[in-house]
């Protein structure tokens, strides 16, 4: 059955004045959209979902949204949206089917006609060159563990950027090394479902490692805008007790300074640089410390943290063991998306003042790589108001003199949402995933007429 268009009127007062030149745009993944797995590579995800009860509802990402044979009705969706720009992935295994070596023919020139068509279209192509679908054979020869990887992702990185370098101005590297490296070597909660704790440690090096020999590959190819994609959000302490605010402190590190840090200040924080594995770290992180043009960030949510606690405990869909020195703690008095995640727009100024305050002169232009939220149905009034805070919080932090350039919705679809399998809708456009159709909602409808009116 045909879903039944949204409503377009929102009662939400008109937003704030942005700059004329910020940049407006919608974010998706390779993965989680294109399908026509049968005509790329294998992928650590393609294992990853094969084994019974890894994804919640038992769905693998086989067909996705089929993105790869309807982009151009997916490129038309964003034309008419109106916005500037479109963040996709490029799925390194359609490329370079088993990590290196030939190149997929057919997969390269798919990327090729993508960015011609959002050329065509007025839409500006921002290619991000790895967001988890690491492929197969490189996790078999030991994946992210190796410092060999780093290497491999360069080298794909200037197979890319020698085809569409000549349409494509903005890049991103990498997506969220954070979690990639959390939930999927230390948890095992995501592909490759490994468990390695704090033995993960390397996945992180070698991910930052992957990412400044990348935009060293990405500036031999003339690339003169790039920026990386990192989750960042506020860490409060569950109190004002000493155990409470150093377990806090531990996960802001881990999850936000680890990743920040040596891209921006060109050292780890304390305690940090001596566990990772490297025969030169001083040389390391001055290619991880490679001059970035900005400086992306995703954000959903602030954690409030404790001390660790004497069990498993499960939060926001995660098994977190007690073998870890913090406890994440549930945010009340704020309401929930339907992921369970708190919903909290003066989090995300708190932060944005706060990379200013910790980076300073060292921080690039910010720029939002992915904000959204997941909820049911096509009348979706409770993403407007979502994203209509959080707007309203990322222009506060514009008065307060933070340098962000661009503001991108996640996502464009509703899609494959890696364990959750398609049990959470992200996207300004509803997927029947049987059918395919595609029925823009309530809140797509909001932010066109909301861009319009800026150009108005």
């Amino acid at each position: 059955m045909a879903a039944t268009a949204a409503s377009p009127i929102s009662p939400l007062s008109p937003l704030p004045s942005f700059p004329r030149d910020f940049l407006w745009g919608v974010s998706t993944s390779a993965h989680q959209i294109e399908g026509a797995a049968d005509e790329r590579g294998a992928s650590v995800w393609d294992a990853f979902t094969a084994v019974p009860g890894r994804v919640k509802d038992g769905t693998t990402a086989a067909v996705a949204c089929d993105h790869y044979h309807r982009y151009r009705e997916d490129v038309a969706l964003l034309r008419d949206l109106g916005v500037d720009a479109y963040r996709f992935s490029v799925s390194w295994p359609r490329v370079l089917p088993t990590g290196a070596g030939p190149v997929n023919a057919a997969g390269l020139d798919f990327y090729d006609r993508l960015v011609d068509e959002l050329c065509a279209a007025g839409v500006r192509p921002v290619p991000t060159l790895f967001h988890w679908d690491t492929p197969l054979a490189v996790q078999e020869a030991g994946g992210w563990r190796s410092r060999a990887t780093a290497g491999l992702f360069a080298e794909y990185t200037a197979v890319v950027a020698a085809r569409i370098g000549d349409r494509v101005e903005k890049w991103i590297t990498l997506n969220e090394p954070a979690e990639h490296t959390l939930l999927g070597h230390a948890l095992g909660q995501h592909a490759p479902g490994e468990r390695l704790l704090f033995d993960a440690l390397p996945v992180a090096h070698h991910q930052l490692l992957a990412h400044g020999l990348a935009v060293r590959a990405l500036r031999a190819a003339g690339a003169r805008d790039i920026g990386i994609a990192n989750s960042h959000g506020p860490t409060w302490p569950a109190s004002g007790a000493d155990e409470d605010t150093a377990a806090a402190d531990f996960y802001d590190v881990l999850l936000n300074r680890l990743f920040a840090d040596p891209l921006l200040l060109g050292r780890y924080p304390d305690g940090c640089g001596e566990l990772m594995p490297s025969p030169d770290l001083d040389a390391d992180l001055e290619v991880i410390a490679e001059p970035l043009d900005w400086y992306g960030i995703n954000f959903y949510q602030p954690t409030k943290v404790g001390a660790p606690l004497p069990h498993t405990t499960e939060f926001a869909g995660l098994k977190l063991p007690p073998e870890l020195p913090f406890a994440p703690r549930e945010i009340e008095g704020y309401p929930v998306t339907a992921f369970g995640w708190p919903v909290v727009p003066e989090a995300l100024t708190e932060l944005l003042t706060a990379f200013r305050d910790r980076y300073g002169e060292r921080l690039p232009p910010l720029v939002i790589t992915e904000n959204g939220c997941s909820y049911e149905g096509l009348d979706d009034q409770e993403r407007i108001a979502y994203l209509d805070g959080h707007l309203r919080a990322l222009h506060r932090a514009l008065e307060a003199g933070v340098d962000v350039r661009g503001y991108f919705v996640w996502s464009l679809m509703d899609n494959f949402e890696w364990a959750e399998g398609y049990r959470q809708r992200f996207g300004l456009v509803h997927v029947d995933h049987d059918t395919l159709e595609r029925t823009p909602k309530a809140s797509y409808h909001w932010l066109r007429e909301a861009l319009r009116a800026r150009r108005a």
